[in-house]
């Protein structure tokens, strides 16, 4: 699989750069200009744009004209995006991420989806990320099986026609939580090229057989989006950087040498009572963190400390 390229507008990086971005997930509490000038200001190359209630609505009226201005906003800001798809109640007031493409009637879900991959690509978007969701308990394996397949390739489809790359992530406690999961699922669809996998690499701490690291070569070809956030083993909870147990200067040199050019995009989604802080440490750790991952050689001469 090709890996996405930077957004037209978006600084350039060279192969030992890892270009870092911001979940709007993470700032929940801000308006979606502010959290973008935040972001912008504390000099990340892109943002996690989660569509939610707040942060450019996909049912809300003036759709078009809402998107335009977003994508004017990314412009003026030099900020590549990805679109994330895991607003909690945006469907259902009642009911967390419901409806899935599990459920007995996905429309509104599937429409939702259709939505993201329209707006994505509108953007210019290097990614559409979406996930599974939990087996409701009335619906056998099998059948959220199935159900989940002939999403998706609902999905793949229509983001074949918008010319939209997707990024399927695997959840823990989902349908599809691991990668052994998403491999059976990309199978199970033909193995289609438009349809790559989105890593966050807390997960792989939580719940992956391999070190971390080795989950990033496993499907190093078929990466199209990177969450970052720091994870204990077994616990599904988004922690930050140095609070949980990944080493992430391994992490950091396994995305360089996959050859990954596309956004490392922090997930924090319950950090937004201190987004700002929290961002400007994030940002803070992950660059010490690629620099320590970084042999001599691949070193600038005019890092401080750094024998010539």
């Amino acid at each position: 699989m090709s890996v996405p390229e930077p957004r037209p507008g978006a600084p350039a990086a060279d192969a030992t750069t890892l270009r870092l971005g911001y979940g709007t997930n993470g700032f929940a509490n801000h308006r979606l200009d502010d959290a973008l000038a935040v972001i912008a200001d504390l000099g990340y190359d892109g943002v996690a744009l989660t569509l939610d209630h707040d942060h450019l609505d996909p049912f809300a009226p003036g759709l078009t004209r809402r998107v335009a201005a977003v994508g004017r906003r990314l412009e003026s800001l030099g900020l590549a995006v990805v679109i994330e798809t895991g607003a909690r109640y945006l469907l259902d007031p009642w009911q967390k991420h419901a409806p899935t493409l599990l459920h007995d009637d996905p429309t509104r879900r599937i429409e939702f989806l259709r939505r993201a991959v329209r707006i994505g690509a509108d953007l210019g978007a290097e990614a559409v990320s979406f996930w599974a969701g939990v087996r409701p308990e009335a619906v056998s394996q099998q059948c959220a099986w199935d159900r989940l397949v002939a999403g998706c390739a609902t999905v793949v489809d229509a983001a074949d026609t918008a010319g939209v790359t997707v990024g399927f992530e695997p959840e823990p406690g989902m349908l599809v939580q691991d990668i052994a999961d998403w491999r059976r699922l990309h199978a199970a669809l033909d193995n289609p090229a438009g349809f790559g996998i989105t890593l966050d690499i807390g997960h792989c701490r939580c719940l992956e057989p391999w070190p971390v690291p080795q989950c990033v070569a496993e499907v190093a070809d078929h990466l199209v989006n990177v969450q970052i956030d720091d994870m204990r083993r077994g616990v599904h909870e988004h922690l930050e950087f140095g609070v949980g147990e990944i080493d992430f200067p391994p992490v950091l040199a396994a995305l360089r040498d996959a050859g990954y050019r596309g956004l490392v995009a922090v997930e924090l989604p319950r950090d937004s009572h201190a987004a700002p802080a929290v961002a400007a440490r994030s940002i803070e750790f992950l660059r010490a963190a690629a620099l320590a991952g970084r042999t001599k050689d691949e070193l600038p001469a005019d890092i401080p400390g750094v024998p010539a």
